[in-house]
């Protein structure tokens, strides 16, 4: 029996639901997906740390779970990390039967088992355009049989990247030719199996460890949660190494604006961010486009970027900024997903354009 839920969020809005998942209230940033697949990449994306999930399309758990394997190099092999990071799952239609070729339990039990709460029944487009309106803002699930029982969220000021970054160096693919040292600020699986698929060797480094002593070929910056105005540690040890050397720099996501923050640019916070799989983005200076996956809240303030930077990519829908790159120095990066796992795989050349610098 299927307990009965609400979602309140911090303006008072109500939306009364059943909960599916791990029985527990819980409090976060609420945020929307409008990704039509992807519930099991997505949900393990370190990204979504801290925040209550909502899925826009509306049928959702029909092609289960699949097993939670991890390969040889200590990747898992269908999953993005070693479990569940969103706070909660909120979803229109929950589906209890399932059907696919490597599903290996339903996403109810996989969300018990992880102790996530999940809930169904909800109007997710109206809540959608609410939160569009508003702007994102935070949330609570509420059970009703336990009206006492009133969680608080642990969100401001929390530095996310610490929480689900690396605590010690690991390698993959020893021993290949090119050495990549990958800052982990809350790395996707795939990232490192694309870098690793291209022969190069990847040390996987804490978010604020400092490698400029290391002997490495190329830096890469990982996607990770919350605001990366809590990341002023990796800045400086970026801004460190730009400083000492021209070594190629490639960054994804929240790797983005980190890297313009090191460059001196300066961060805003987007009205409901670009969270799903077809955001249209230009490659500045042609008439290029691509569809991409995203999932990020902050955006870099392409205004206040130095002389010697300039945008790479741009948002063909908010003309917010997708990527920068410096006029000489082998240093780019990438708002949106090349990886994208779930998701549109058109600019994953961006990994072919990194190791190519690697001298």
């Amino acid at each position: 029996m299927m307990k009965n839920v609400t979602l309140v969020l911090s303006d008072g809005t109500r939306f009364r639901g059943k909960s599916f998942g791990y029985d527990a209230p819980v409090a976060g940033e609420v945020v929307f997906n409008t990704a039509m697949t992807g519930y099991p990449e997505s949900l393990t994306d370190p990204s979504y740390a801290g925040q209550l999930m909502v899925l826009t399309y509306p049928l959702v758990g029909n092609y289960g779970v699949p097993p939670f394997t991890i390969e040889a190099d200590g990747l898992p092999t269908f999953m993005e990390s070693e479990r569940i990071h969103a706070s909660a799952l909120i979803v229109s239609d929950y589906s209890e039967e399932y059907s696919h070729w490597n599903a290996t339990e339903s996403l109810a039990c996989w969300l018990k088992r992880e102790h996530v709460p999940g809930i169904t029944g909800i109007d997710t487009r109206e809540l959608t355009k609410v939160l569009r309106e508003h702007g994102v803002m935070m949330g609570k699930i509420l059970f009703d049989d336990e009206p006492d029982n009133i969680p608080e969220a642990d969100y401001e000021g929390v530095n996310f990247v610490d929480r689900v970054s690396c605590k010690e160096v690991i390698r993959y693919n020893e021993g290949a030719g090119k050495k990549v040292v990958l800052v982990d600020c809350g790395v996707k699986a795939n990232i490192i199996r694309c870098l690793v698929e291209r022969g190069v060797e990847v040390v996987r480094v804490p978010w604020n460890y400092d490698y400029t002593d290391m002997k490495y070929d190329g830096l890469f910056l990982a996607n990770g949660p919350g605001d990366p105005d809590m990341c002023s540690d990796a800045v400086e040890i970026i801004r460190k190494q730009m400083s000492q050397s021209t070594k190629p720099i490639c960054g994804i996501c929240m790797g983005n604006q980190l890297l313009a923050k090191a460059a001196g640019a300066e961060i805003y916070k987007l009205k409901y961010g670009h969270r799903g799989h077809n955001q249209p983005v230009r490659f500045v200076g042609t008439k290029q486009c691509f569809i991409t996956s995203q999932n990020h809240g902050y955006a870099v303030d392409a205004n206040t970027l130095d002389f010697d930077w300039e945008e790479m990519f741009v948002n063909m829908n908010d003309g917010s900024n997708e990527g920068i790159r410096h006029t000489t120095n082998p240093w780019f990066s990438s708002q949106f997903h090349p990886e994208a796992c779930s998701g549109p795989v058109d600019t994953e050349f961006i990994f072919d354009m990194f190791v190519t610098t690697l001298r």
